[in-house]
This record gives C-alpha cells, sequence and structure tokens, in this order.
C-alpha cells in the first residue's frame, strides 16, 4: 500500500479542489464552523425555490463540463473515464470539501446496467439525460418482506400482449417522490427458483397506478417513501435484459471505487470538528476538561477514523494493482458504519445535555445539532446497503474461510 501521490495525482487533486472552489454554488458549501450544508441536489431540483433550484442548475453544469458527473463511466458514453485511483481521489475531494454528489442511482447503478445489458433504444433514451441532470432516477429493490434477502420480492409483473401489469409494493424507496423515473426488480415468473423468476423494469414515476407515500425517519426527514403498484402497465420494451433475468442485470456495476472513502472522509472531517469546537467555541459546553471518559472515547473514535482511512486505501491500492477487493470491502462497510454510531453518540456525550438540542438554530445547539442528527440518522447505517449480520458472513466465509453455518 502506497500513501504518497505521485505528482500526477498531486495535480489531479489540485485540478478537483480549484473546481470546487471556483464553481460550487453557496447552497452547498459548509458554514463558518465546517457544518456541511443542509442542501440536498435532488430536493433543490425538484423542490427548491427558484434560487435553490438555480444553484442545483449551476453545479450539475460545471460538473458536465468535465464530464465528472459520471466520473467512472467510460467516454464512449459521456463520462469522464477516470482510472479507480482518479475516482478515489475525486471522491475524497469532493467528500473533504462536503459537496452534495447527486445522482448516486442512476450514475452509479442504472447507468452502468444500461450499457451492459440495455438496448441501444434505451442506451440512447437514458443515458443522454442522466448525464445531463434533467432526469433523476430512483430504485425499487427492497419490499416490506424482501430487505436483506432481496430475492425473496413478490411484487408481480405479469405479461398481457406488449405490456407487463405490475401489482405489489417497494419500501425505502430514497428520494422517488422526487423522481422522474423508477427502476424496479419485480417478479415475472413465481414458479421459478427466487433468483431466476425476477425481471428488471424502467417506468416513469407519472404512471397510472403508480403512488408514493412520504415515509419520514426518526430525525423527522423525508427522503424515503413507500411506492404503491396498482395495475400498472409497462411497455416490454422497458424491461432490461432478458425476462426472468433481472437478478443478473441487477448485479452489474461498472463503477468499481469501493473504498468506502466517503465515510473515512467524513468521519475524519467529524472528528476534527468535533475536537476543535468543544476546545474552542464550545468549550464551556462541552464536558471534555471534566470527564476523561469523554477525552478517552474522543481519542478512540480519532483512532478508528485514521483505521478507517487505511481500509479506504488498502482497497484503492488493491484496484490499482489489478486486485478485485471482496470481503475487504465488507470488512470496511461494516467498520465505517458501526463507526458512523459510535462517532454520533460519542458527539452527544461531549456536550452533556447541550447535546441533545434538536434545533439547529438554536444558540445552544453544539455545532448546529449535527451530533444528535447524526446520532438518529445513524439507526439504519448497519442495517442499509448490506446489513452487519450479512457482512459478518461474507468476511467469515471468504476471508477466513470458515464454513457456510
Amino acid at each position: 500500500m502506497d500513501w504518497n501521490d505521485t505528482p500526477t495525482q498531486t495535480a489531479f487533486r489540485q485540478e478537483v479542489r480549484e473546481f470546487i472552489q471556483q464553481r460550487l454554488p453557496n447552497r452547498y458549501r459548509p458554514n463558518a464552523d465546517g457544518v456541511p450544508a443542509k442542501g440536498i441536489w435532488e430536493e433543490d431540483r425538484a423542490l427548491g425555490t427558484d434560487e435553490e433550484k438555480r444553484a442545483s442548475a449551476d453545479w450539475v453544469a460545471a460538473l458536465r463540463e468535465r464530464h465528472w458527473i459520471a466520473p467512472a463511466w467510460p467516454k464512449e458514453y459521456g463520462g469522464a473515464g477516470l482510472t479507480p485511483m482518479e475516482q478515489f481521489l475525486f471522491k475524497l475531494e469532493m467528500t473533504e470539501a462536503e459537496v452534495p454528489s447527486g445522482l448516486p442511482m442512476a450514475v452509479g447503478m442504472l447507468g452502468p446496467t444500461l450499457m451492459v445489458h440495455g438496448t441501444e433504444e434505451q442506451r440512447q433514451e437514458h443515458l443522454p439525460k442522466i448525464l445531463s441532470g434533467e432526469v433523476v432516477w430512483a430504485q425499487g429493490y427492497s419490499e416490506p418482506g424482501a430487505g436483506s434477502d432481496l430475492a425473496s420480492l413478490t411484487t408481480r409483473a405479469t405479461r398481457d400482449g406488449d405490456e407487463y401489469v405490475v401489482n405489489g409494493q417497494k419500501i425505502w424507496t430514497s428520494y422517488a417522490h422526487v423522481a422522474d423515473w423508477l427502476f424496479v426488480l419485480v417478479r415475472t415468473d413465481p414458479d421459478a427458483v427466487k433468483h431466476r423468476g425476477i425481471s428488471f423494469l424502467l417506468m416513469p414515476r407519472d404512471t397510472p397506478g403508480l403512488s408514493v407515500r412520504p415515509l419520514v425517519n426518526a430525525a423527522f426527514e423525508h427522503h424515503l417513501n413507500e411506492t404503491f403498484f396498482d395495475d400498472v402497465r409497462v411497455p416490454v420494451r422497458n424491461r432490461v435484459g432478458e425476462e426472468n433475468r433481472g437478478w443478473y442485470v441487477a448485479m452489474t456495476l461498472l463503477d468499481h471505487e469501493r473504498s468506502n472513502v466517503t465515510t473515512a472522509v467524513q468521519t475524519k472531517r467529524t472528528i476534527n470538528r468535533l475536537i476543535e469546537y468543544a476546545n474552542g467555541k464550545g468549550k464551556e459546553q462541552s464536558r471534555i476538561d471534566r470527564l476523561s471518559s469523554i477525552r478517552t472515547a474522543i481519542a478512540d473514535r480519532f483512532i478508528e477514523a485514521e483505521v478507517m482511512f487505511n481500509f479506504s486505501l488498502r482497497i484503492i491500492s488493491m484496484q490499482v494493482r489489478g486486485l478485485i477487493p471482496n470481503y475487504e470491502a465488507s470488512v470496511s462497510k461494516l467498520f465505517g458504519s458501526e463507526l458512523t454510531q459510535s462517532l454520533a453518540n460519542t458527539g452527544v456525550r461531549a456536550f452533556g445535555l447541550y447535546g441533545q438540542v434538536w434545533d439547529p438554530e438554536h444558540p445552544r445547539a453544539p455545532l448546529n445539532a449535527e451530533h444528535v442528527y447524526s446520532y438518529v440518522n445513524s439507526i439504519p447505517r448497519t442495517i442499509a446497503a448490506g446489513s452487519s449480520e450479512i457482512q459478518r458472513g461474507i468476511i467469515a466465509t471468504r476471508g477466513l474461510g470458515l464454513p457456510r453455518g
């Protein structure tokens, strides 16, 4: 593993930093204490004020100029064609600047899937609109009874001539309320082995019979939704790949940057921000001077943040050498999600009862209530994107060579 940048990598870092400094709208810049901005690109684009919509449009236009909307996509499809290390450095610098990423479903999941399995007509219709930022996509995968065991999904699509008739429900559909289209896994053969009876469909959100109901999380925020399908008719031409082969289509991802550097950098920034504030503006509120247990916990989180960053460096170093991370990515995900929870807990405890002030605008709220919000929002971190139990199973079987239980 190499911790040092080459001259070329140093130059690329500087290019990204200058780009952010010159082109990032104020809407998405951290405040004076370094707390990330609250602006969310997808929501600004669809629901924001005129000023917020203008900021979202300006940012996507700036990224599009450099082909940085889709840094990992091949150049022939309009992407930047960055190497794994360039992708890593790009994501690192964007995260350091607390820049909103946007379009993760379209760029990281749907686009690569269409490149491999889509028809030429589907690629021509959808890829340019992803790159222009004019269409936002949501993912219809999880169901109330099919989360970690996604292949158990029951949303049904029945063939009727040149259309499928879809009935069922999805849950935890991120940003479906501001999306224009959804890509959805449906069961087209209920009698087949569960992985082999699934198809992959594309559908506009305004399709008759498709409805979206908000799910407000424990932090009183809305980005998740339930999605219902009541005799939704989808043209067969909107199926990606073969019928009943949708599971394998859905597993296609070309963005191999799996280092989890976003979590690593965010964690380091959060712990450094906590230390600086607790010893500066928030010194009277903090309990650092009074409780050795708090100091020890902060020191532990600082060390763990460095460990997390080195996990990321290990993975990207493997990829640069042409190796494919497997259980290493699960180690990084498991460690990172649990560190996010413990860091939020430490941040709340560091300020005693002040740490529980919920209003970010309250003058007594440390760091605009960052840690109490993070504490509540971190609850599902060990479930989403592969639960900790799933990650431990991968580490045990693929990493340690233990038998499946």
